[in-house]
């Protein structure tokens, strides 16, 4: 055994003894653990959240690239500086135009941060305001990178009931009470309010200025992650928090989902007082964003129609929706319920009472088909009736199949249940009544 670290023998770590305490906020991803099954030929998965990147103009943006580095191949290949090419960010300011947050919003190049895809931005925020302890407040169930970002910096997560309409303000009111009465302190509220991951649900214009209106009083920041905004199957999506309120509310989104995931490119729009530091915590971490990535972004938001290209995305995503929610009205058995969202790529799904999507994952994995199961999206492992299920990366027909294959495996496990009670042992993941686990239990988790 090392002298590292614990020398007891009851670990297969050598280095227990020598980590920081934060390690032990690292946890693995649900998500991340599936992808291993899921991307098998012969699985239908309905796990990820993929964008589909095959209807890109690839021959197209083959070219530009081959441009990008024939004409500007030395700089795009350069180090470049913490808070991002000042071209793109420039450009990301137009992109944030779009949805109302403009000049007279306060939107500036100035104060957009480039981050590599959004999860920097989460852990950039969570470096600057989160210290051991700290409460974060944040939907129930919300997206679990977040949770990850929030729980390495020892952050203790507080859900807030969500129902149909998104997130429930008087729930809001009281998370906030309870926090301050427990003694602790609420840093901001973590809120994806537009075509929600992994929920699918969109939170309403009412009910965005309710919310603003509590954190103002409390004096709780506001974090808006919004990746999903401009994917909208009906219409304008509702402008974003920040759209409405200068103060007090950070921006996070991505080009992940409306360009390429693999590019890597993100952003923040923060206030003036905080770009500094957010550019400061950026050189210390990764020195600066990817160049390259960034200069392709660039490229392609001036060379390329990447307007109509969201509404292609848009457009096939509407469509998959459709097959998704069709396949599950057809096939799904009685008792269960889901979401039917407006845009975004997920539909959140409950089971009957008493069953538990992660004990049900290797009978699903079995039975060639993939789902997360939704305890991966609470920080307080409820959730055991829900699974998030995605419906942009595979075609209609595959969606279909994969839904007569999940709805053979319910089917079975309801039997089992029929014959031997409950087979979870643990019970449902709401209270009873509630589709949404956590609706009578705001308090610290």
């Amino acid at each position: 055994m090392s002298g590292w670290g614990d020398s007891s023998g009851t670990t297969l770590d050598d280095y227990t003894g020598v980590y920081a305490q934060r390690v032990a906020g690292m946890t693995a991803s649900e998500i991340r653990a599936l992808f291993a099954v899921a991307n098998r030929p012969e699985v239908v998965s309905l796990a990820g959240g993929a964008p589909y990147t095959s209807a890109l103009p690839l021959d197209a943006i083959g070219e530009m690239l081959r441009d990008l580095i024939a004409n500007q191949g030395a700089q795009a290949l350069q180090y470049g500086i913490g808070q991002g090419v000042p071209e793109l960010r420039e450009q990301i300011c137009e992109v944030m135009a779009d949805s109302g947050i403009d000049a007279a919003m306060g939107a500036s190049p100035d104060d957009v941060v480039v981050t590599i895809g959004g999860q920097q931005a989460l852990d950039l925020v969570a470096r600057l305001f989160l210290d051991p302890g700290d409460v974060v407040l944040a939907e129930g169930p919300t997206y679990v990178g977040a949770l990850g970002a929030f729980q390495a910096a020892q952050a203790r997560v507080v859900h807030v009931a969500m129902d149909d309409d998104g997130l429930i303000p008087a729930a809001l009111e009281e998370a906030i009470k309870a926090t301050t009465a427990a003694g602790r302190r609420a840093k901001f509220l973590y809120t994806i309010p537009t075509y929600q991951n992994p929920a699918g649900v969109t939170l309403t214009e009412e009910r965005r200025e309710q919310v603003l209106d509590i954190c103002e009083r409390a004096g709780l920041l506001v974090i808006e992650d919004d990746p999903y905004g401009k994917l909208s199957f009906g219409g304008q999506a509702p402008r974003p928090l920040r759209a409405r309120r200068r103060e007090g509310v950070f921006y996070l989104s991505t080009f992940s989902k409306t360009i390429a995931a693999g590019l890597r490119v993100g952003w923040i729009l923060a206030p003036h007082a905080v770009r500094d530091k957010l550019v400061i915590a950026t050189e210390a971490q990764i020195l600066c964003p990817p160049h390259f990535s960034q200069y392709a972004v660039s490229t392609y938001l001036a060379t390329m129609p990447w307007r109509e290209q969201i509404k292609t995305f848009a457009q096939l995503y509407s469509e998959r929706r459709d097959a998704l929610l069709e396949s599950l009205a057809d096939l799904m058995p009685a008792g269960m319920t889901w979401t039917r969202p407006d845009g975004g790529l997920f539909v959140w799904a409950t089971l009957p009472e008493g069953m538990d999507a992660k004990a049900m994952v290797p009978r699903s994995i079995a039975a060639r088909v993939a789902y997360v199961p939704g305890t991966g999206f609470y920080a307080d492992g409820t959730g055991q009736r829900h699974l998030r299920l995605n419906f942009s990366f595979p075609p209609a027909e595959r969606i279909r199949e994969g839904v007569r294959r999940l709805a053979g495996v319910i089917e079975q496990e309801m039997a089992m249940r029929a014959v031997f009670g409950s087979t979870s042992g643990l019970g449902g993941g709401a209270t009873p009544g509630s589709s949404w686990p956590g609706a009578d239990n705001p308090g610290l988790a």
